[in-house]
């Protein structure tokens, strides 16, 4: 009996032992980590708060609905680029080597995603850019494709965005509104030099529309009257800005200034709700490209729904409206846990990046597909440019739009303070108009 007991004691504090190592195994405990994505962006800006507020959301989605990559919680973790070159890479660095993160979303601007782009390649960390559009990234993957692979754009770049510009030029300044001539203002940076690069070369034998002057200006101008004087003493038909950066300031002072030739182009400032207070309420008038979902946008049920949600959580501080970066990186955070799924985790690297070029998120609209957030594959050719846009968001910039990826629409501010998109036809909700005060 006393043996039998002592044996009995015996095998169950041995299993005690045993269970105890089970669950304090690095097997065990690994499987309890969370997943770590970093986000690489600026904190005080609505670019960098619409990309932070999107990850989360959707981190909170699927952390609710039980996790990734068999039950695992998601864990974001932030560094601050400070929209300074020299600042995003330290950020990326701490990421890598502090957080040691799984994947990073990035909220950066272009120049910032250039300097990084470097230590990407070193530490080989998945990343998805939500607001880059500069083409040089992206001819970057496309030809040293090992190096820079675990690199993905879900915003159309800077080609496709000032290709739906031409079609725009054609089919409504041009042919609509019999507008043959232009001035272009562009601001100093790497986005703005890509974007005029392509409408420089399109925009006459295409659209009919001759470029008569080409205004390079400061993104620290604080008092535009002497460029819009230049513009104007041009006689254009109308005048085609391209800022990304202090967007307000030209705005505000066209419409303060009353400049006499109609304005539209890319005004990077006007993608979010909080525009019309930040110019004084004088942004009617402005028009711009901007990638989609915009203000003015008509949602389909499941972005409408992740618009509640931001409105709930964030309230009234801005940016009130998630700008369309907010928006990719709520669908962009899906798409890198869908193929990480597929693949068994972010490493190895090339699983990973197999499956996201695999990834084709569709959205539908009252039955019709309505937005796509798929990939351009290594040796893909878009037809229209004739160029590879390997790891960039597939867009489409023929019409009519039939595969729910339009590059960019056209969303006009009205005095009202209203807005719509005006082009294309299958996105709008409103007409393109000028000011009250151009005759």
């Amino acid at each position: 009996m006393g043996t039998n007991r002592m044996t009995f004691f015996s095998i169950m504090a041995t299993a005690a032992v045993f269970m105890a190592g089970v669950l304090c195994s690095p097997v065990t405990m690994a499987a309890k980590d969370p997943v770590v994505v970093g986000y690489i962006g600026s904190f005080d800006s609505d670019t960098g708060k619409s990309t932070i507020r999107g990850a989360e959301i959707a981190i909170e989605e699927l952390n609710a609905a039980g996790g990734v990559l068999g039950g695992r919680q998601i864990k974001l973790v932030k560094a601050d680029t400070r929209e300074d070159v020299t600042e995003g890479i330290k950020a990326y660095e701490y990421l890598a080597e502090t957080e040691k993160v799984d994947f990073i979303i990035s909220g950066s601007i272009d120049d910032v995603s250039l300097s990084w782009l470097p230590r990407m390649a070193e530490y080989k960390i998945p990343t998805l850019d939500t607001w880059t559009s500069y083409v040089g990234i992206i001819d970057m993957v496309v030809n040293e494709y090992d190096k820079y692979k675990m690199y993905f754009m879900n915003v159309a770049c800077d080609y496709a965005l000032a290709t739906l510009y031409v079609d725009f030029g054609k089919d409504i300044l041009a042919d609509k509104m019999g507008w043959k001539t232009t001035v272009v203002l562009q601001e100093d940076t790497a986005f703005g030099g890509g974007v005029f690069e392509l409408v420089d070369q399109m925009l006459a034998p295409e659209a009919g529309i001759e470029i008569i002057d080409h205004i390079v200006y400061d993104t620290n101008t604080v008092d535009f009257s002497p460029i819009f004087s230049k513009a104007a003493e041009s006689k254009p038909d109308f005048i085609y800005l391209i800022s990304s950066v202090r967007s307000q300031v030209p705005s505000s002072q066209y419409v303060k200034l009353q400049v006499p030739v109609p304005m539209t182009g890319i005004n990077v400032a006007a993608f979010g709700k909080d525009f019309w207070n930040d110019t004084g309420q004088m942004g009617g008038g402005t028009s711009t490209l901007s990638p989609i979902p915009s203000v003015g946008f008509a949602m389909d049920d499941r972005t409408k729904a992740f618009v509640e949600k931001y409105e709930a959580k964030y309230g009234n501080s801005r940016p009130i409206f998630p700008h369309f970066n907010g928006f990719n990186a709520y669908y962009g955070m899906y798409n890198a846990f869908n193929a990480a799924e597929r693949a068994g985790g972010f490493a190895p690297l090339d699983a990973w990046v197999t499956e996201m070029e695999n990834e084709d998120l569709k959205i539908y609209k009252d039955g019709k597909l309505w937005l796509r957030y798929g990939f351009w594959k290594p040796g893909e050719i878009e037809p229209r440019t004739n160029r590879e846009y390997t790891h960039n968001i597939k867009f489409d910039i023929t019409q009519p739009l039939d595969d729910g990826a339009p590059s960019m629409v056209v969303i006009q501010w009205y005095e009202d303070g209203s807005t719509a998109v005006v082009y294309p036809e299958k996105y709008a909700t409103g007409e393109f108009g000028v000011p009250s005060w151009i005759k």
